[in-house]
């Protein structure tokens, strides 16, 4: 009997906690006589720094190109990526007899080969007058499905071709050459357009007077490489790596990437009385898509990041891509200890931001507008194995009123009971566990992005959590020893 009202009373006291701060007398309000319960709150100082991890780990849908200069540090941050494409199944282009696109010893010829990357503005950062620079190179073979981070570079693991396809390639975001009645329809996408028409030889010294005449013979010769993505990529083209080798101000989000492959070939009309054929200008494709890899490649000044944490100890930072995070410290022997015969309802505690500073650049970073606070030691197979928040040792929040809080309705009373359990179990086995395990009482705060599933244009599913691979950074209240960051507890007892 008193264990349901404990829940009952337990909920409606959390759900006062979560409208009113005022909660010294909240024991007196809630209980009967019978029952005899008392509710408490207490406050607990909680410490945190800042923390640079080595690099993080990337999903797969992550297409970010360019090099900016971060304002803080003034050092540059830089992003590539490879990507390879996803054959649709059961390509047919028809026969090859009715191709016209020759060269003088009547052999098939693309006329054109192109790889566009479709931007997407509301990701994208900087000018976009500003002239960027890149590089596509071919892969050598392959890289393998498995778990790829930010720290990841195709060139020094051997991945691209020595000798293989190179193309560099100036850009803008905002491509001039377009007429703007083009750019004002409402089918019209930004994007870049990298033509491989210079000459190409294969592994095996055969030469094309491009790269997509590569493609075209040997659909031909060898239609088994073109029955299915892996064939495609594991026999004909393993990807590219796509650099950003020059220019300073833009970094682009891609949203999609497509190879096409243009040639004429003799198509049946219908639109004649009796039919007939007539020359067509054709493309084959195939889309860059998660259903194939695709690795990004982040280059941030460590030692610049370093010295800007040590720099203000006013603060700790966040600030992506695979820069600072935040750790935190959390009492979770003083919680427990104190209140051993309580029973833990809810914890809360608010992160606020610093922003009394004029911004440093005309293009400032934003913050990042959703975090995660989780349990340091899970950090990376939380990630690898793309998972949701949990309300267990994971838990997800937004930006609201200048602050990242989480409050009783965001369950992290878990993650004290969980570190606490952790803990008393591993020092049943092990004297020494606490010192094994330093990270055992610590939590991370993670800018993180959102996978969802859609069902429809308006119904989207939140699926997994992903690093934040976007431009961000803010500045949190530090929590010191002289000046720390308060926890919020409630507790429950009953008094017999």
């Amino acid at each position: 009997m008193k264990f349901k009202h404990l829940i009952a009373i337990a909920g409606f006291a959390m759900a006062i906690c979560a409208c009113d701060e005022g909660t010294d007398n909240i024991g007196m309000s809630l209980t009967s006589n019978t029952d005899n319960l008392n509710v408490m709150t207490e406050e607990f100082n909680v410490l945190t720094a800042s923390y640079i991890p080595d690099s993080v780990y990337t999903y797969n849908n992550e297409l970010y190109l360019g090099r900016v200069t971060d304002p803080e540090t003034n050092t540059t941050v830089a992003c590539s990526f490879t990507l390879q494409f996803n054959m649709m199944e059961e390509t047919h282009l028809g026969s090859e007899e009715r191709i016209t696109s020759r060269d003088e010893k009547g052999e098939i010829v693309a006329d054109s080969c192109v790889i566009y990357l479709f931007f997407d503005q509301s990701k994208s950062f900087g000018d976009s007058t500003t002239a960027m620079k890149l590089k596509v190179s071919e892969l050598d073979h392959p890289i393998p499905d498995g778990i790829h981070y930010t720290s990841f570079d195709p060139v020094k693991e051997g991945f691209v071709r020595q000798g293989g396809l190179s193309k560099s390639h100036l850009y803008t975001f905002d491509d001039m050459t377009i007429n703007d009645s083009v750019k004002n329809g409402n089918d019209y996408t930004p994007y870049i357009a990298i033509r491989l028409n210079q000459p190409y030889t294969d592994k095996n010294g055969v030469s094309y007077n491009n790269y997509g005449t590569y493609i075209l013979r040997n659909y031909y010769k060898h239609p088994e490489y073109f029955k299915n993505s892996f064939a495609f990529i594991h026999q004909m083209c393993p990807g590219f790596y796509i650099e950003s080798t020059d220019g300073q101000g833009l970094m682009s989000y891609f949203a999609s990437a497509q190879f096409s492959v243009y040639y004429t070939y003799l198509g049946y009309d219908d639109s004649e009385e009796d039919g007939g054929f007539e020359e067509f200008g054709s493309f084959l494709l195939a889309s860059s898509t998660n259903e194939v890899l695709q690795t990004i490649t982040v280059k941030n000044d460590k030692e610049k990041l370093k010295q800007l944490v040590e720099s203000d100890n006013s603060c700790t930072f966040m600030k992506t891509p695979a820069a600072i995070f935040t750790e935190v410290t959390l009492p979770v022997d003083d919680i427990k200890s104190s209140h051993m015969n309580d029973s833990l309802l809810s914890v809360s505690i608010d992160f606020n931001r610093i922003n009394n500073y004029e911004p440093l650049s005309k293009y400032t970073f934003s913050a990042p507008p959703r975090v995660l606070l989780i349990q340091k030691d899970s950090l990376t197979s939380f990630f690898e194995k793309n998972q949701n928040y949990n309300n267990k040792y994971a838990f997800y929040t937004s930006l609201y009123k200048n602050a990242y809080s989480f409050s009783n309705n965001s369950d992290i009373n878990n993650l004290i009971v969980k570190m606490y359990n952790d803990r008393l179990e591993g020092l049943k086995h092990d004297p020494n566990w606490v010192e094994k395990h330093p990270n055992w009482n610590k939590a991370l705060l993670v800018p993180v992005g959102i996978l969802t599933s859609s069902t429809s244009s308006t119904d989207k599913t939140p699926i997994a959590l992903v690093n934040e691979m976007g431009l961000t950074t803010t500045r949190l209240k530090r929590g010191t020893p002289e000046d720390p960051i308060k926890l919020r507890v409630l507790y429950a007892r009953f008094n017999n």
